[in-house]
C-alpha cells in the first residue's frame, strides 16, 4: 500500500492517536471506493456490511418518518460512517446517502471479522473509537430534535447557557443553533414541516450570508480571519452539511427573522468549531454582529427566497421537459391509429392518437417556457436594502460587492433593484411565479383528466388507452385496477391551485414598508414546486412511458360514430353526407357500413378521406379529394 494511503489515513480525526503500526497495518485492508452524490451507501433496515472512513465529500445520515427521510446529521472528510459494524449485528437503524461526490476508505465485514483473529489492538482501537463517535452523534441528534416540548433524553443532558433580549435560556450543547432558534421552536409549532426539509433554501440563505462576509471583508468592516471561518462555515451548508439543525417552522411570525436567526446561530456556531473555540461563544464570531452584519432579515429572506425558488424552478422545468418527451415520443408511436376526437363528451371528427399524445407534450413545453419568464422576474434581489430599504447600517459600495459576489456563488445574472424601498415592501415577482405555477397545474391536471377517461372501463368505459396497473385498486372488488398515478397528480395540482389562493392574499395584506407574510407565500411556492416536480417524475416513470393503445377498440368507435360524416364532406358534398348522417341515426348503424353498402367509397378511399394526416395535407394544398367515379343511387336527369 502505498505511503499516500497511511498519509491520508494519518490525517482522518476518527482516527487520530493511532499509532503508526496500526495506521501502516490499516492501510493494508482499506479500498477506495468513490460514490456520487445521492448514492446510498447503505440503507435502514440492511444488514451491516461496511465501514467506511470519508476522505472527501459529504455523507447524510438519514432515517424515514412518515415515508419521507429525515436528515439526522452529515458527515465529512475525516469522520467515519457505519461504524456500528465494530459493536454489533443488527440492521442499521438508518440510512447513509452521498449528498457530493464523495471517496472513502471501505472495511468489509470479512474484513473487520479478520482483523479481530490477526490484529485485535488494532480492532480495538478503532472500536473505542467507534463508541466514541456514535455517542457523539446521539447527542447531535437529540440536540436536533428538542422543541414542540421535547427535552434532551438518550444523548445526555449537556446544555450551554445563552443570552438574548428576553433573557437566558439553556440550548442543547450539541445543537449548532441558538437561543434565538429555540425560542422560534417552542413559539411555531405550526405545520410540523422544519427549514431542513427545503435545502435549496437553506443553501441559498448560506449564499446570501458567504456574500455579505465577503463584501464585508473586502469592504473592511468584518476582519479578514473571521470573514474566512464564515466562509468556510457557509461553504460547508452550501455543500449539504449541518441541515439537520435548520429546525424553524417554514411558516412562522415575525417575517421570517427566526429564518435567518437559525442561520445566522448555525453559521457562527459552526465557525467557532472551525477555529477551536466552543459553541456558544460568540465573542470570537457573533451571529449578529458578525454574520448578520449589513443585513437585515428584510433582504436576507426574501433574497434567499428567490434564489431558492430558482434552483427549484429549473428542477421543475426539466421535469415537466422530461414529461413532455416522454407524450411527444408517445405521440409518435402512437401516430397510425385513427380514433375520434371530441368536443363536449360528444363525438366530433377523426383524429389520431398520436396527435392528441403529441399535442399533451406541446402544451406542457409552453409551460416550461412560462417557468423560464418567471424565473427572469425574481433574479431582481434587494441585498442592502436592510430594514425598509434605505440602506441603513450598509456601508457605502456593499450592495453592488454583495450582489456580484451572490452572482458569482450562485451562477445566476442578480440585479439589485433600483428603487430598494419599493422592492422590500413588494411582492409581485411571488404572485406571478404562483400564477405560472397554477397554469402548470391547471393544465397538467386536465391531461390527467383526459387519461383517466381514455383508459376508463376497462370494458364499459372508452377503453381507447391502458394505463400501467400500478397497484390493486379495491379492497372489496377483485381484479380491479385504478388510475392512481393520475389521481395524485390531480391532487397535487389540487393544493397548487389552492395555494395561489394563499399566496395572493399574503401578498395582498402586506402593509407599509413591509410584507410580514413572506413565511407562507414561501412555504406555499416551495413546496407546491417541490410537490409538482416529485408528480412529473412519477407521471412520466410510472404512467405515460407504460400506457398502451387499443386501436381495435378505436377503429370500431370510428366507424360507428356519426360525426365522421364533417370528413366526408369534401369528398361527398353536404347533401350526400348529410343523408347518410340521417340515415345512420335512424338504423343505428355505422357511415362505414352505410358509405360502403351504397358504393360511394370503398374501404381504402374512406380510410384515406378519414385520416386526419391526409386531410390536413389536402387542406394545406387548396385541394379537395375527389369521389371515385361509380354509378349513383340516384342519377341526375339529362339536359335536352
Amino acid at each position: 500500500m502505498t505511503n499516500t494511503v497511511r498519509d491520508q489515513l494519518r490525517g482522518l480525526d476518527f482516527l487520530a492517536g493511532l499509532t503508526d503500526t496500526a495506521v501502516h497495518q490499516l492501510s493494508r485492508l482499506v479500498r477506495e471506493v468513490e460514490y456520487d452524490c445521492d448514492s446510498l451507501l447503505f440503507e435502514e433496515g440492511s444488514e451491516r456490511h461496511l465501514l467506511a472512513l470519508v476522505v472527501s465529500g459529504a455523507v447524510a445520515i438519514e432515517k424515514r418518518q412518515n415515508g419521507r427521510p429525515v436528515r439526522l446529521a452529515t458527515l465529512g472528510p475525516g469522520e467515519a460512517v457505519g461504524e456500528g459494524l465494530l459493536l454489533d449485528d443488527s440492521a442499521h437503524g438508518t440510512s447513509a446517502r452521498a449528498i457530493l461526490q464523495t471517496t472513502a476508505y471501505v472495511l468489509s465485514r470479512p474484513q473487520i471479522e479478520g482483523m479481530l483473529k490477526e490484529a485485535p489492538t488494532l480492532y480495538a482501537a478503532l472500536v473505542g473509537r467507534a463508541a466514541r463517535a456514535i455517542s457523539h452523534r446521539l447527542s447531535a441528534v437529540d440536540a436536533t430534535l428538542v422543541g414542540r416540548g421535547r427535552t434532551l433524553g438518550f444523548g445526555g443532558a449537556r446544555t450551554r447557557t445563552e443570552h438574548d433580549l428576553l433573557g437566558d435560556r439553556d440550548v442543547p450543547d450539541e445543537a449548532l443553533y441558538g437561543v434565538q432558534t429555540l425560542r422560534a421552536l417552542e413559539n411555531f409549532a405550526i405545520t410540523g414541516v422544519p427549514l431542513r426539509e427545503f435545502p435549496a433554501l437553506i443553501e441559498a440563505l448560506a449564499a446570501v450570508k458567504e456574500a455579505a462576509a465577503v463584501a464585508n471583508g473586502e469592504l473592511g468592516f468584518l476582519a479578514l480571519p473571521v470573514a474566512d471561518l464564515i466562509v468556510r462555515a457557509c461553504g460547508e451548508i452550501r455543500a449539504g452539511r449541518h441541515h439537520e439543525h435548520f429546525l424553524v417552522d417554514m411558516i412562522q411570525g415575525g417575517a421570517g427573522t427566526s429564518t435567518n436567526m437559525n442561520a445566522n446561530e448555525v453559521i457562527a456556531n459552526r465557525a467557532l468549531e472551525l477555529s477551536g473555540h466552543v459553541k456558544g461563544d460568540y465573542q470570537h464570531v457573533h451571529p449578529n454582529n458578525h454574520v448578520n452584519l449589513s443585513q437585515s432579515t428584510n433582504d436576507v429572506y426574501p433574497t434567499a427566497v428567490k434564489i431558492a425558488l430558482h434552483t427549484v424552478i429549473e428542477d421543475l422545468r426539466h421535469a415537466m421537459k422530461d414529461l413532455a418527451a416522454a407524450f411527444l415520443a408517445k405521440g409518435d408511436e402512437f401516430a397510425p391509429f385513427i380514433k375520434m376526437g371530441r368536443t363536449q363528451l360528444q363525438d366530433a371528427v377523426p383524429m389520431t392518437l398520436g396527435q392528441e399524445f403529441t399535442a399533451f407534450g406541446h402544451t406542457i413545453l409552453e409551460d416550461v417556457e412560462r417557468l423560464g419568464e418567471a424565473q427572469a422576474l425574481i433574479r431582481e434581489i434587494n441585498m442592502g436594502a436592510t430594514a425598509i430599504g434605505t440602506g441603513i447600517n450598509a456601508p457605502a459600495g456593499y450592495a453592488e460587492v454583495v450582489r456580484a459576489t451572490l452572482s458569482r456563488l450562485t451562477g445566476l445574472t442578480l440585479i439589485t433593484a433600483p428603487d430598494l424601498v419599493e422592492a422590500t415592501a413588494d411582492t409581485g415577482s411571488f404572485v406571478q411565479l404562483s400564477g405560472v405555477l397554477k397554469r402548470c397545474a391547471v393544465k397538467l391536471s386536465k391531461i390527467c383528466n383526459d387519461l383517466r377517461l381514455l383508459s376508463s372501463g376497462p370494458r364499459a368505459g372508452f377503453g381507447e388507452i391502458n394505463l400501467p396497473p400500478m397497484q390493486p385498486g379495491s379492497s372489496i372488488m377483485p381484479g380491479k385496477v385504478n388510475p392512481v398515478i393520475p389521481e395524485v397528480v390531480n391532487q397535487v395540482c389540487f393544493d397548487i391551485i389552492g395555494g395561489d389562493v394563499t399566496v395572493t392574499m399574503a401578498a395582498e395584506a402586506g402593509q407599509l414598508q413591509l410584507n410580514v407574510f413572506e413565511p407562507v407565500i414561501a412555504y406555499r411556492l416551495l413546496s407546491g414546486i417541490g410537490a409538482l416536480t416529485n408528480a412529473c417524475v412519477a407521471l412520466r416513470e410510472r404512467c405515460v412511458t407504460g400506457i398502451s393503445a387499443n386501436p381495435d377498440r378505436m377503429r370500431q368507435f370510428v366507424e360507428q360514430s356519426i360525426g365522421i360524416v364533417t370528413a366526408l364532406v369534401p369528398v361527398l358534398g353536404y347533401e350526400v353526407s348529410t343523408e347518410i348522417a340521417r340515415d345512420a341515426l335512424a338504423s343505428g348503424r355505422g357511415v362505414y357500413e352505410l358509405v360502403m353498402e351504397r358504393n360511394l367509397l370503398t374501404r381504402e378511399q374512406l380510410d384515406q378521406a378519414l385520416n386526419p394526416e391526409t386531410m390536413t395535407a389536402v387542406k394545406a394544398e387548396g385541394k379537395t379529394p375527389s369521389a371515385p367515379k361509380s354509378p349513383r343511387k340516384h342519377p341526375r336527369p339529362t339536359k335536352r
